[in-house]
């Protein structure tokens, strides 16, 4: 039973860096249980890249279920090996050495946490997967994160368990001896030598792909909803499709799990990217080496950017500005280029082209091997995104905003473009968006045709959207026939949608009679995720338009119980909770109104 004034206790101490190094024991999550809450309808990314699994939980929660992500990606979440004496490159979790789920972002018990957590805020929780290879023959280390036994030196893998039969060996299947790769159009050799050294699995072989379909089902098990497969080229398309047909449904919504492969471009043939379409998206690399290119010189030229471009279809497609490897070899644009990684992931959002957009949050590197924030052990640190080492891009006011906009375009063709010839461009998604982008050096005022309907917009990109109808930055009147004149500034945006209720949810509207003193404000917090989990400092605010009777209109889960209770915060931040028993309510299948009086 919820109490009538809960305790706030401080949930990061409760997830606190300590406990995670530790290995403090959470409640697990198994196969079967019941979820509070149902998918949010998103498509969008978070890609989290090394982030630990308090913070990834605490994310879903604060930001992506409430901005309206679809997904979080999370790191490879099995034991991997740790270098002996090294600074813990991130590279690391790419070397498998167990399919525990002991590792460096946390225990298995955190990771089965973060998933329900997730999950109860609405967001799916899809996990890179390494299938193509254990850890390097090349590597001496024989410790991990999670203490597995193993010795890549002789192809021994304890916790597995691997043996030297399964890896391909020179020459039975590599035709070189030293198992590099020298031809990379050459089909044998991609799929059956070592990618950079790394021992390769014999995934032809029954009892491998067993192995490897129990570890992604040991994964969908704690109700992971998808996998982005790691080296997918290196791997037959025959032996993954062996492999994922093995897999179960998901648990939260009993569907496939979601599969968007990485399919480094550049081979022809078989093992060119649409060679792998048949068994899932794949990450379209092309995408973003062209974004860089056009944030880089005219970004009027995107016009017609899309499949004419050379990229795969739309819908087979998982589109993106940069990743941890990209980033890292400047093959396309990162955090490192300032306004124009903004502009180009708003743009992602706003173009619309692509299965799924990822939204790439990493951390701050001077050094391609760079660890992220980690303790001495390697053990990832609390992501804190006011300390500048983490690069929290999914928090940007604007792309996190854009998320929602993006939501309420989808299934709307662009339309309305404009561009000066250089690097200015505007454009709408029907009649449901607009969105101009600045990648000069001078301002733009322009009258727009925006396709909108008639009336005050909120700046998303400079401001948000409030329950009430209101907007916490600039507005933005459209006339009757859809124009409006704008400023945008450069390396800036503006940007405007109505927002509507995503898919599953329903608009509620909450009407709370209440005479205040000057200085005072009404807000409304309450017991589920969208009413601030009974956090007063998430409470929604709401608006004093019909004074006394204050107003805000949310997108609640359908079909949904909750409890609520209206809060007054003054000036200086003091809290006063309504007195007396909970307000009880309950969603219908479509939108509804609560009218209540403060209970004095």
């Amino acid at each position: 039973m919820r109490p009538l004034r809960p305790a706030r206790t401080s949930r990061s101490a409760a997830l606190s860096a300590a406990a995670l190094v530790a290995g403090a024991l959470l409640p697990l999550t198994v196969q079967g249980t019941a979820h509070a809450a149902t998918p949010n309808g998103g498509d969008v990314i978070a890609n989290l890249f090394e982030w630990n699994w308090p913070s990834v939980a605490n994310e879903c929660t604060t930001v992506l279920g409430p901005k309206g992500y679809g997904a979080v990606q999370v790191a490879p979440p099995e034991d991997s090996i740790r270098l002996a004496g090294s600074t813990h490159a991130w590279w690391d979790v790419y070397q498998p050495v167990a399919y525990d789920l002991n590792s460096r972002m946390g225990t298995e018990q955190q990771f089965a946490q973060m998933v329900q957590t997730c999950h109860n805020a609405g967001v799916k929780v899809y996990a890179d997967s390494v299938l193509n290879h254990t850890a390097g023959a090349n590597q001496t280390s024989t410790d991990s994160y999670g203490g597995a036994g193993f010795n890549p030196a002789t192809f021994t893998y304890d916790n597995v368990p691997y043996d030297g039969s399964d890896f391909h060996t020179s020459p039975q299947n590599c035709p070189n001896a030293d198992m590099s790769i020298t031809d990379w159009n050459n089909v044998q050799q991609v799929q059956e030598c070592d990618l950079s050294s790394l021992s390769d699995l014999y995934t032809e072989k029954d009892d491998v792909r067993a192995k490897l379909a129990g570890y992604l089902n040991k994964l969908v098990g704690y109700g992971v909803d998808g996998f982005r497969l790691d080296a997918a080229k290196h791997i037959a398309q025959a032996d993954m499709a062996n492999i994922l047909g093995r897999v179960n449904n998901t648990t939260w919504t009993n569907t496939r799990p979601y599969v968007y492969q990485e399919v480094i471009p550049g081979s022809s043939g078989q093992l060119a990217p649409s060679a792998f379409e048949g068994n899932g998206n794949v990450i379209e690399f092309t995408y973003a080496y062209d974004l860089k290119s056009q944030f880089n010189g005219s970004i009027a030229n995107l016009k017609t950017f899309g499949q004419s471009w050379g990229l795969e279809p739309s819908a087979a497609s998982s589109v993106m500005v940069t990743n941890h490897d990209t980033e890292r070899s400047g093959q396309t644009l990162s955090y490192k280029d300032g306004s124009k990684y903004t502009l180009a992931t708003e743009f992602e959002l706003a173009w619309g082209y692509g299965g799924t957009a990822q939204v790439y949050s990493g951390f701050d590197f001077s050094t391609s091997d760079q660890s992220p924030p980690a303790d001495a052990n390697g053990f990832v640190t609390a992501t804190d995104c006011s300390s500048g080492a983490w690069t929290c891009t999914d928090r940007n006011q604007g792309i996190a905003n854009l998320v929602g906009w993006h939501n309420a375009a989808q299934g709307r063709s662009v339309a309305n473009w404009w561009d000066n010839g250089s690097n200015a461009i505007a454009f709408s998604r029907g009649d449901a968006a607009w969105i101009a982008l600045d990648n000069g050096t001078t301002a733009v005022t322009q009258t727009f045709e925006t396709g909108l309907p008639a009336g005050s917009y909120c700046d998303v990109i400079h401001g948000d959207p409030q329950p009430g109808g209101g907007c916490t930055g600039p507005t933005v009147t459209v006339d009757a026939t859809g124009q409006a004149t704008v400023t945008v500034n450069p390396g800036d945006a503006v940007a405007l949608y109505a927002p509507t209720p995503a898919a599953g949810t329903v608009a509620e509207t909450f009407d709370e009679n209440k005479t205040t003193s000057w200085g005072q404000n009404v807000y409304l917090v309450g017991s589920i995720p969208q009413l601030g989990n009974w956090n007063p400092s998430a409470a929604v605010p709401l608006s004093s338009g019909g004074y006394p009777v204050w107003s805000g209109t949310l997108s609640l889960p359908a079909n949904t119980a909750f409890q609520y209770k209206y809060i007054i915060k003054d000036a200086s931040g003091n809290v006063t909770w309504e007195n007396g028993g909970n307000h009880g309510a309950s969603t219908g299948s479509s939108a509804g109104t609560l009218n209540d009086t403060w209970q004095s």
